[in-house]
């Protein structure tokens, strides 16, 4: 199927969007009035711009508040029409949509609707042309896809059909299922805008909320399986009004949204199979597409930090004081392996390396980190068909070549074959010379939980789209916490096995730890490395003896704790007595407690699953929070 973007979704003017469009590899785009009305030249100019790079110019939008006139203003909006009619023929435009009117004084009669839609259908009929007509979801009268429809059917002219937009449907949670009923040639077009749940009028919801298929949490895969067995075969077009991807760089907007259309196909692929019963390969019904299947993901198998001298020596006795040991040396490079239980940190010291550049741009920080992965060949062979860039190091003679894509910061994601050795076969690019030991501080079976990133305003959904993408990833619960100094969202994706899980969060508000960590990072980054342990209290009493630097909590936590929780007396003093925090479900029960940041930029915390707790911790969200903004105070 064709692709298509609306130029409304892309930031800058137009000659900007349409060679972004292009860059992106989509085949065509709407060119929306407002892009138009700013560009300098002439509407024909446009044409030949976009046929240059290209791209076939789909639609020209929107043409408002048409229908449900009198009779004197009907008059004038045809002539209104006649001139708009004009410019598509310049633009080489063979469709304009026309919105349901969203005046108060309208007319919802159908065939008071139909007459006159039938008469523009004849105007444009005479130039070639074709009127699609769209049901707006704040509209008064006609706002539902199956009200639109009737007026279409009611109106029964060639040149006229009904356009559709996912969001238009599923804000008013209006059941998609029956669009398969309509016959696929009178659907004109298709509109593809995915959205979160936020309490707001329709309009605003519209007008700032929109983003692109993947990043939201609408039934994207049940909307476009409708238009899909309806018998539609046009372009699947994204429409996307975002006040932050309208800030964005349009070229890294529109590799999104080329990425959010091949995902959705992906899933109309799976779709397919359900419904014939044939495998993946076989199933070609929606789109060629076909990448390798996500990945099996098994967990992290190093997280990789840029570092220079000075800072490698300081985080080295970080590590330390929180029961790391160095493993060994790389073989080659001047790169150092520390780890406890199944943990492994790599510091990257390398002159003239990727981790230097990284290092010099954003300081001490994650550079990279490693996933393990049954396949890692497919796994880079889906990135790469989803948009990321491969990324090749040096390597040395007999050394191991990792797999790396680029991630949306920039930083690396490596994926690692399990089965080169497990989860730490790539220790044979390492000289070790101190074995790892099961009598660490954390414990036996010790292994990365989950990781936290910081991101800046307007990167949640990039990511979102990268991890839900590339790695198969599921949204999980979307939360606010509350620092002392402002709200800070967060959204976790995991992987199906919850083998990998990703806490993502991003604060508006300048003086919150994710705010000041973004700021500090210059960029997003790992604020936290979650690791999970089989005994905390055990861990903890370690810790505190080998004078690890560990984050106080106050003691009215403890005393809050005691009131509400009926918890053995015993547990709660040494939990009061380690900074541990607790929280509970109806599943079970989970302990968490954190190290004080290393240089203020990121830090680890422990926790114990108990039972079949799989969330988070979030309810003791703001007495953390509150705790971290006390150390920095302490600390200044």
């Amino acid at each position: 199927m064709r692709r298509s973007i609306a130029t409304v979704s892309l930031s800058g003017m137009l000659r900007e969007k349409l060679q972004a469009a292009a860059a992106a590899r989509f085949d065509g785009v709407e060119i929306f009035e407002n892009d138009l009305l700013q560009f300098p030249g002439s509407p024909r100019d446009v044409r030949r711009i976009a046929e240059d790079l290209g791209l076939s110019i789909d639609m020209f939008q929107p043409f408002r508040d048409f229908d449900g006139v009198t009779p004197a203003q009907l008059l004038r909006n045809l002539d209104r029409a006649e001139r708009k009619f004009d410019v598509m023929q310049e633009l080489g435009a063979p469709l304009i949509l026309v919105c349901t009117n969203a005046q108060s004084d309208a007319s919802g009669d159908v065939e008071i609707l139909a007459e006159q839609m039938h008469q523009l259908a004849e105007r444009a009929g005479r130039r070639g042309l074709r009127v699609g007509y769209e049901a707006l979801a704040w509209a008064p009268q006609i706002n539902r896809f199956g009200q639109a429809w009737q007026v279409v059917q009611r109106a029964n002219h060639p040149h006229l059909g009904i356009v559709l937009d996912s969001f238009h449907t599923l804000a008013l949670r209006d059941d998609p299922l029956p669009i398969a009923q309509i016959p696929g040639d009178k659907i004109f077009y298709v509109q593809l805008a995915d959205a979160p749940w936020v309490k707001l009028d329709v309009l605003s919801h519209s007008r700032h909320y929109r983003c692109f298929p993947g990043q939201g949490e609408f039934e994207m895969a049940k909307f476009t399986a409708a238009v899909l067995d309806a018998g539609y075969t046009g372009p699947l077009s994204l429409e996307i009004f975002n006040d932050e991807f309208r800030a964005a760089p349009a070229r890294a907007t529109a590799a999104d949204a080329m990425r959010s259309l091949l995902w959705l196909e992906e899933q109309m692929r799976d779709v397919a199979s359900l419904k014939t019963g044939k495998s993946h390969g076989e199933s070609r019904r929606v789109s060629l597409f076909d990448p390798p299947p996500p990945p099996v993901l098994r967990g992290w198998s190093f997280v990789e930090f840029a570092v220079d001298a000075g800072s490698a020596a300081r985080l080295a006795q970080f590590l330390q004081a929180i029961g790391f040991r160095r493993i060994g040396k790389h073989r080659s490079k001047a790169v150092d392996l520390y780890g406890q239980g199944e943990v492994r940190v790599v510091l990257n010291l390398e002159e003239d390396s990727f981790a230097r550049a990284y290092f010099e741009a954003h300081g001490v920080s994650a550079c990279a980190t490693a996933l393990a992965t049954d396949d890692a060949l497919a796994a880079l062979s889906r990135a790469e068909a989803l948009g990321c860039t491969r990324v090749a190091g040096r390597v040395g003679q007999n050394e191991l070549t990792i797999p790396a894509v680029r991630a949306p910061d920039g930083s690396l994601l490596y994926f690692f074959d399990v089965h080169a050795g497990g989860e730490h076969g790539f220790e044979a690019d390492f000289i070790i010379d101190n074995a790892p030991s099961a009598a660490t501080a954390f414990g036996e079976g010790a292994r990365i939980d989950h990781l936290v990133q910081v991101l800046p305003t307007g990167q949640v959904e990039p990511w979102t789209l990268f991890y839900r993408a590339v790695l198969g990833l599921k949204p999980g619960s979307s939360t606010v916490m509350h620092d002392p100094y402002g709200i800070i969202r967060n959204r976790v994706m995991e992987s199906s096995g919850r083998e990998v899980r990703y806490a993502l969060n991003v604060s508006e508000r300048e003086n919150t730890s994710t705010a000041r960590t973004v700021s500090q990072f210059g960029g997003a980054g790992v604020q936290q490395i979650a690791i999970s342990v089989r005994d905390l209290v055990a861990a903890m009493r370690r810790l505190k003896a080998q004078g690890a630097s560990l984050l106080a909590v106050p003691g009215n936590y403890y005393d809050d704790l005691a009131a509400k929780y009926d918890l053995d007396p015993a547990l709660l003093a040494s939990m009061r007595e380690l900074g541990i925090m607790y929280d509970r479900d109806a599943d079970g029960e989970f302990f968490q407690a954190y190290t004080t940041p290393f240089d203020g930029r990121f830090f680890f915390s422990m926790i114990e699953r108990c039972g079949n707790y799989q969330q988070y911790g979030i309810a003791n969200a703001p007495v953390h929070l509150g705790a971290l903004a006390q150390w920095r105070d302490a600390a200044a």
